[in-house]
């Protein structure tokens, strides 16, 4: 670990005595009520500043790989003389709240390279956009950080600025590769996501499985190419192609359980250069997506079934292959319920479930301690990945307030359980 500097005496003591309250309290929760009404006003006073540096954030986006300058800004936002370790490349992990087992909150620090369209005098202007909120989440968490240093921490939290959430290779895996967990004695992690699906002031809390897997395959179909005036003398890729993507249909109509989401996609397909010719070769590629990780690897394989026996049906043969990605997103039901409870106390609404067919890296920390991923509702009427997006301040403070009841939450779990 490297930037570790004397913490401010008062913290120290702060972060004492909360620490004692958590362990004197019974196991109902009552300990919650009185440190999280704390915090909430030492977050409130965060805001404004969480404001100004989403701004800074969002005016000058950096693309996944490429984050340190996004970095660099985080960590002069987050409190002074926190132990500071850098990971993942242009990754870091900064901990608030002084030693022992802690809560891991992540932050995404990639944009994506998008041209935005917003026209807010802080708009980008340098081909790429954070068009999916992370300058959103990063600002909240600089403000939960700030309002942890400013009452003191129940537990520790370490701040996980993640490198790399759009693109592989993930910044989470590489985290979670490392033993940066285990190092950090990190007991659970949280996230929050902002969503336009939901309306401003919800906040989702959902219990098991609430993101896809997601692997990515190539499908590539070899034939004979000839003379399209003579297809007797071919063997056509392109129509075993159509025909396999056809029949790959029914891994989600008649193979899975109807009870289990699964989505097949086909993004691209490519075959030859002639319009008067039948080409050797036709390539697809796209996505296979599950919430069951028991059906996953059936799904692949059930997948290469249908494309060899499609293909060899049409005198070609198929060639798979798949690259694995993101696993199951599994929320941690007791961190959903209890995050669920105190948010409904501080009057937001917590919808009881939303699931989605998308994916998140954040799931490989999820394979790897208890965790909750938070879906916070938005007002703006364009969606993720759009030039357009650009929630407003309002979803800064609805972030940071869901974040600490997630906090909280995980903060309870880890005192009732000591990891």
């Amino acid at each position: 670990m490297t930037g570790v500097h004397g913490r401010d005496t008062r913290a120290d003591l702060h972060a004492h005595d909360t620490r004692a309250d958590l362990h004197a309290r019974d196991t109902r929760g009552e300990w919650v009520t009185g440190i999280h009404e704390r915090l909430r006003a030492a977050l409130h006073a965060e805001l404004p500043a969480a404001y100004d540096l989403r701004r800074e954030l969002h005016a000058e986006p950096c693309v996944s790989g490429m984050e340190e300058p996004t970095l660099k800004r985080m960590l002069d936002a987050l409190p002074a003389g926190a132990a500071v370790e850098r990971v993942a490349q242009t990754g870091a992990l900064v901990r608030v709240g002084g030693d022992g087992p802690a809560v891991g909150v992540r932050g995404e620090l990639d944009a994506l390279p998008i041209v935005e369209e917003t026209g807010v005098s802080w708009a980008a202007r340098n081909g790429a956009m954070h068009a999916c909120g992370h300058d959103v989440h990063l600002a909240a968490l600089a403000a939960l950080a700030g309002a942890v240093e400013r009452v003191g921490a129940p537990v520790p939290m370490v701040a996980v600025l993640q490198p790399r959430e759009e693109t592989y290779p993930s910044g989470a895996l590489d985290i979670v590769e490392s033993g940066a967990l285990d190092r950090h004695r990190i007991g659970a992690m949280v996230a929050a996501h902002v969503q336009p699906v939901l309306a401003a002031g919800e906040t989702a809390c959902t219990p098991g499985a609430v993101n896809a897997s997601a692997d990515e395959f190539t499908l590539i179909v070899r034939g004979e190419g000839g003379h399209a005036a003579y297809p007797q003398l071919s063997r056509d890729p392109v129509l075993a192609l159509a025909q396999i993507i056809v029949a790959a249909q029914q891994l989600v109509s008649r193979d899975s359980d109807p009870m289990t989401p699964t989505v097949v996609t086909f993004g691209t397909v490519s075959a030859g250069t002639a319009p008067n010719a039948t080409p050797a070769d036709a390539v697809a590629r796209g996505t296979l997506r599950t919430m069951s990780e028991a059906w996953r690897g059936q799904l692949h394989d059930r997948f290469r079934v249908i494309a060899d026996g499609v293909a060899r049906a049409h005198g070609c043969e198929a060639e798979v292959l798949i690259a694995r990605g993101e696993p199951v997103l599994v929320n941690d039901t007791r961190l959903a319920e209890e995050t669920a409870r105190l948010l409904s106390s501080a009057a937001h609404h917590a919808p009881a479930t939303l699931r989605s067919c998308g994916a998140d890296d954040f799931a490989y920390y999820a394979s790897a301690v208890p965790s909750l991923m938070l879906f916070v509702g938005t007002d703006t009427s364009s969606g993720l990945h759009s030039p357009g997006f650009l929630p407003g301040d309002e979803t800064v403070a609805a972030v940071a307030e869901s974040l600490l009841a997630a906090y909280l939450a995980a903060a309870r779990l880890i005192g009732a359980t000591g990891r």
